[in-house]
């Protein structure tokens, strides 16, 4: 349903929802006190005034306090959905209705709904874009060319997405600065890691009630999503096989203490596979067919393309909802089904709330820092991929582990002097 007001262009499910949502964003705050402080401080300096900015993110109550964060930095912001099925349709209510957001997004919106929201933010005419997954960018550079030359930059935090951009910069088609935000160490080795890790699983039981003790769960990839969807699956008592394409990834897995093998073997082992690797049809029509009856699939990865679906489809005689995210394809042979989650799309935001807010405090303050830096540094990078700096990466872990109440250790002057130097060595 399209919801508009006089004062606001958006396109969310229903305003009346704001009042749920609003308590929600609350809540999400008190786990966010690093970014509460860059906002403050961007109340103070407006460091975006006059910018223009389209955030392509999931519209959570943590991506909330990012667009917050965004408006008080003096930004014209305009916020869309980077999936159709992981939008929380009263925070986009709370956003529209208490802090004047535009917002275009709705749980569950169609393909062709989620592509007209690309035009509406392209529309928006950025100069700075906030992607997650590279849509709206690589939109803009197949569709938009006369666009580019408004852009100040774009920044990305996900794998996915980052994979996207290197390609467009190896095809000369990145003619303009993106901040890696996906590889910042505050950012992957705590959101991808830990936040992946628990906000999968959460997904998975809540759309299952599935008791993981004593399950074979197959996890495809074994990057920092892969490390904490395993971890975390084996502390539920699970055992936990990893498949790889990577060889040094593979024998990390296996000196963690996983088992390593190939899909093609993996297949008729589990009981729950979950993808998140970024690739297409990591799981694939040879796979189904040996899996055990009432196997469960799922993707934690990017887009919906890991699992093949249409393959899946047309094997099956019949599909059924028999939960809320859960779909039971009965196969043609008649003797077993496969159970897929949240229509292959990320299940930890189609049927549970994504990553805790207070690891997404350190990748959204990322976020809000480097688009700060990519106005400060308007006219002065060079096209491509750049990193978020380091001193921004360790303020970031600095202000966090305060807000946590941790101290740690200085180095002394003569501590420091030893690291500088290359003439001491044994005494």
């Amino acid at each position: 349903m399209t919801a508009t007001s006089s004062r606001l262009k958006h396109e969310i499910k229903d305003l009346s929802l704001a009042p749920f949502g609003r308590q929600r964003i609350e809540w999400a705050g008190r786990e966010m006190p690093v970014l509460r402080q860059i906002r403050d401080r961007f109340a103070q300096e407006k460091p975006l005034a006059g910018i223009r900015l389209v955030a392509c993110c999931h519209v959570t109550t943590e991506t909330a306090h990012l667009a917050i964060a965004l408006k008080a930095a003096g930004a014209d912001a305009l916020l869309i959905a980077s999936n159709p099925l992981s939008t929380q349709d009263d925070v986009a209510a709370s956003l529209v209705a208490d802090h004047e957001i535009p917002v275009f997004a709705i749980k569950g919106e169609d393909n062709e709904t989620y592509h007209r929201h690309l035009q509406i933010a392209l529309d928006h005419r950025p100069n700075i874009i906030i992607d997650d997954g590279s849509d709206v960018v690589a939109t803009l550079v197949q569709h938009r060319q006369h666009q580019i030359a408004d852009l100040i930059g774009t920044t990305e935090e996900t794998t996915t997405g980052i994979v996207r951009l290197r390609a467009m910069f190896k095809d000369g088609v990145l003619t303009f600065p993106a901040m890696n935000v996906n590889d910042a160490d505050t950012k992957h080795f705590f959101d991808n890691r830990y936040g992946t890790g628990q906000s999968t699983l959460d997904g998975i039981i809540r759309a299952t009630n599935l008791l993981l003790a004593g399950k074979t769960v197959v996890v495809a990839g074994y990057g920092w999503c892969g490390k904490g969807t395993a971890l975390r699956a084996r502390g539920m008592g699970a055992n936990v096989i990893v498949t790889e394409v990577d060889s040094i990834r593979a024998i990390e897995a296996v000196m963690d203490g996983f088992r390593v093998l190939p899909m093609a073997e993996a297949a008729s082992l589990g009981d729950l596979f979950i993808t998140v690797t970024g690739n297409k049809h990591v799981i694939r029509a040879e796979h189904f067919q040996v899996m055990k009856d009432g196997a469960i699939v799922c993707n934690s990865g990017h887009f919906d393309i890991e699992i093949d679906l249409k393959a899946l489809s047309g094997a099956a005689t019949e599909v059924r909802q028999v939960r809320n995210f859960t779909q039971e394809y009965r196969l043609q042979n008649g003797r077993k089904s496969v159970v897929v989650l949240g229509e292959g799309r990320l299940i930890n935001l189609a049927a549970a709330e994504g990553h805790p807010s207070a690891v997404m405090d350190m990748s959204f303050a990322n976020q809000a820092l480097a688009c700060e830096y990519l106005v400060k540094n308007q006219g002065k990078l060079e096209p491509g991929l750049h990193s978020i700096p380091a001193e921004v990466d360790r303020e970031i872990a600095r202000l966090k582990l305060q807000a946590m109440g941790i101290t740690i250790d200085t180095l002394t002057p003569e501590q420091l002097e030893y690291t500088n130097s290359w003439t001491s060595g044994t005494e």
